[in-house]
């Protein structure tokens, strides 16, 4: 197996995984991207030099993993790959803000390092969201939600093309590589042949994306696609809404953390 072909089977686990008869999967779709959501914004909202207040939202993404059986080695492997994005935002924080914000054990922590920290929790718990919406509920449900909350037809038609084709293109690649491998009998791949390469592979995308097109005419495809799922929302959906967006509106008010430090050594005296 080579790289697109790894790539190829990583795409498609998530959708997988959804396909499962869970708790979190019987939850509406709809639901779970209005409390996916909000929570990214609560998280995105927090300050800097905020990390200890992250530390009660992590209950909401081990719920979902849990609640949806969803296996942690994906899902870190989907992190670890978009974290560079994350730590290029965050490298220069240490540089720019030396000044001293806390005490571990007699020995002060610069502020940087605490913005440096509070970055990458706060990409981890965002986009960690994002992948368990996806791996409990799959994305053409999570399109159909999107459309269903108001989002507009065009913006999730290309959604659902370009995941659905996606697989298309990345297969197609993937033979290309496969056949040259077999006919190149261990040769490097010269920087003239990857460009063919590249080249052969857009027409045959542009020439797929044709006879696609005819055929989705032809079977009276009109630009929407047909809705899938409930359409009324049952009562473990408001409750399973209510709760989370109750918990997020107390973490983003209040110092939890600081609340229960309070209540506990308040106790221990």
């Amino acid at each position: 197996m080579n790289a697109l072909d790894a790539a190829l089977a990583h795409l498609g686990s998530l959708d997988e995984l959804a396909a499962r008869g869970t708790p979190m999967a019987r939850i509406d779709a709809r639901t779970k991207v209005v409390v996916t959501v909000a929570y990214v914004a609560v998280v995105a909202s927090f300050g800097r030099h905020e990390l200890t207040r992250l530390a009660p939202l992590a209950l909401f993404p081990a719920a979902v993993a849990a609640l949806g059986d969803v296996p942690l080695r994906p899902l870190l492997l989907r992190l670890a790959i978009a974290s560079p994005f994350a730590l290029g935002v965050a490298a220069l924080e240490p540089l720019l803000d030396r000044a001293p914000a806390a005490l571990v054990g007699g020995v002060a922590i610069p502020a940087g390092w605490i913005a440096f920290a509070s970055i990458l929790a706060r990409y981890a718990l965002s986009l960690g969201a994002a992948l368990l919406l996806v791996a409990t509920t799959g994305f053409d449900q999570v399109a159909t939600a999107l459309r269903r909350l108001g989002a507009p037809r065009a913006l999730v038609v290309q959604l659902l093309f370009t995941w659905r084709y996606l697989f298309v293109l990345v297969g197609e690649a993937a033979r290309m590589v496969r056949a040259r491998e077999l006919r190149a009998h261990g040769r490097p791949l010269r920087v003239g042949v990857a460009a063919q390469l590249v080249g052969v592979l857009l027409l045959r995308a542009m020439e797929r994306a044709q006879r696609v097109h005819a055929a989705m005419v032809c079977r009276g495809f009109t630009g929407t696609f047909p809705p899938r799922g409930r359409t009324r929302l049952a009562a473990p959906d408001a409750a399973f809404a209510a709760g989370w967006l109750a918990f997020f509106a107390a973490a983003r008010a209040l110092d939890l953390p600081a609340l229960l430090g309070a209540a506990l050594f308040g106790g221990a005296r």
